[in-house]
């Protein structure tokens, strides 16, 4: 059965980071506080001045005419800015990213694409265009669209029909994007990627799948990176998909291969030391009761507690100590922890800013995976199949209960965490999404 968190929906005949990254919603900016209205000047009098005594008569006094107020000018409040447009979505496509034989048929695919490169590649779309356009821009996008798609026959056709929607349609699906069948924004951006930049895309992940030998088993989790996205696969079919935030640019999620041992529920955080050294030793020498309002504890070498005020945050020392987050909604790798032992010391875990995982953008984390609906991933790896069995309310139960537990699986289950930013998958059809990490570029400019 296909789900993720809801059911997936196989699309093969009509046709995850990641597709285009449209950047995340920006942050409306606040209008400037609107100035005060001005007061009106205060009526001031001329002094009264008494004549000198030699004067029968004193001098009348003057009046004067007060100062007209001055009218405020209100500047109009800016509008926010609107967030941009979800473009992403989340593949249905039942088959798993990775597969025993994704290596040999992204092998293929790149030969297959090297010959595009050979024959002159394809025609820039270069402007937006829906369905009722017409005139020579409609014929490129055909031909565009034919490079990858033998369906497309007509290129010629310089009026949009239902094919040639359905056609936008399968290169988004491909694309991991919304299925609109309008050419705009994220789809234009990504029709008019060169030829060669595809070819490098295939033949990178071929390179990088090389040495990648993965012990498939009946049941297996597969995060591809650039897709931020996480396959739970059985019987070689996407049991459960979910969207997952992967480590940014500067702290890219590693590739690695790994097992499932145990399910954490109610975790603790330990810090690793280069978040210590670059975020929470600054945090603390402006604001000493960071860690107090985090629920950060510290901990010396004998796992005693260590009053924070008692460290001297900017010296290299401050590293030295453990720092602990106690488990609690405001955790950090919030309800569940997925312990995979590696080198790398990273896992999939949930997050108490679930909120992330709407933006289209997903490179944001230090190097983990945070998983949409990680509970339900959870119950998936604890149904009984790997050994201990713990239905998803059970699951649930124990978190609202703020007890920690380590549930230890019997049977180990294979993870892979994968860089593919163009693959094929078994029945030749192939996706692509953006090289985040710029990995694709240094081989690419290597055989130039």
């Amino acid at each position: 059965m296909l789900a993720t968190g809801a059911p997936l929906r196989a699309q093969i005949a009509t046709p995850e980071s990641a597709p285009a990254p449209a950047q995340s919603a920006p942050t409306p900016v606040a209008p400037p506080p609107s100035a005060p209205p001005s007061q009106p000047a205060p009526v001031t009098s001329a002094p009264v001045t008494s004549a000198p005594p030699v004067s029968a008569a004193p001098a009348a006094p003057q009046a004067t005419t007060p100062a007209p107020a001055q009218t405020a000018v209100k500047k109009p409040k800016p509008k926010p800015k609107p967030a941009p447009p979800r473009e992403a979505a989340l593949s249905d496509d039942p088959t798993p990213a990775l597969q025993p034989q994704t290596f040999f048929t992204t092998s293929k695919a790149a030969d297959r694409y090297r010959q595009i490169v050979d024959r002159g590649g394809w025609p820039r779309v270069g402007v937006p265009l829906r369905p009722g356009a017409k005139g020579a821009a409609v014929s490129t996008l055909r031909r565009r669209l034919a490079a990858e798609d033998d369906s497309i026959v007509d290129t010629a056709k310089e009026k949009w029909d239902a094919d040639l929607t359905a056609a936008v349609k399968r290169f988004q699906y491909r694309l991991g994007l919304k299925q609109t069948g309008v050419v705009a924004g994220a789809t234009l951006r990504e029709l008019d990627v060169p030829a060669e930049t595809r070819f490098h895309q295939l033949e990178s992940t071929a390179q990088r799948l090389t040495a990648f030998e993965f012990a498939f088993g009946p049941r297996y989790i597969v995060v591809n990176i650039p897709s931020t996205a996480v396959d739970a696969v059985e019987d070689d079919r996407v049991a459960r998909r979910y969207a997952a935030i992967v480590g940014d640019p500067e702290h890219h999620s590693p590739e690695l291969q790994a097992k499932v041992v145990a399910v954490n529920i109610n975790p603790t955080w330990t810090v690793p030391v280069s978040i210590i050294k670059n975020e929470i030793a600054p945090k603390m020498l402006k604001d000493p009761t960071y860690l107090q309002r985090s629920h950060i504890r510290v901990l010396n070498a004998q796992r005693e507690e260590v009053d924070p005020r008692s460290i001297n945050w900017a010296s290299e020392r401050a590293a030295q100590y453990t720092l602990r987050q106690d488990s609690g909604a405001d955790n950090s790798l919030g309800s569940i922890r997925i312990s995979m032992p590696n080198s790398h010391s990273v896992y999939m875990h949930d997050t108490p800013s679930r909120n992330l995982f709407a933006n289209d953008y997903r490179f944001l984390s230090h190097g983990c995976v945070r998983v949409q609906g990680v509970v339900d991933l959870a119950a998936w790896l604890l149904d009984g199949e790997s050994g201990p069995q713990m239905s998803k309310d059970e699951i649930n139960a124990k978190i609202a209960s703020g007890e920690r537990e380590e549930v230890r699986l019997t049977q180990h289950v294979p993870v892979a965490w994968v860089y593919m930013t163009g693959w094929a998958s078994a029945d030749g059809l192939v996706h692509f999404r953006d090289d985040v990490y710029h990995l694709d570029e240094v081989s690419g400019i290597a055989e130039q």
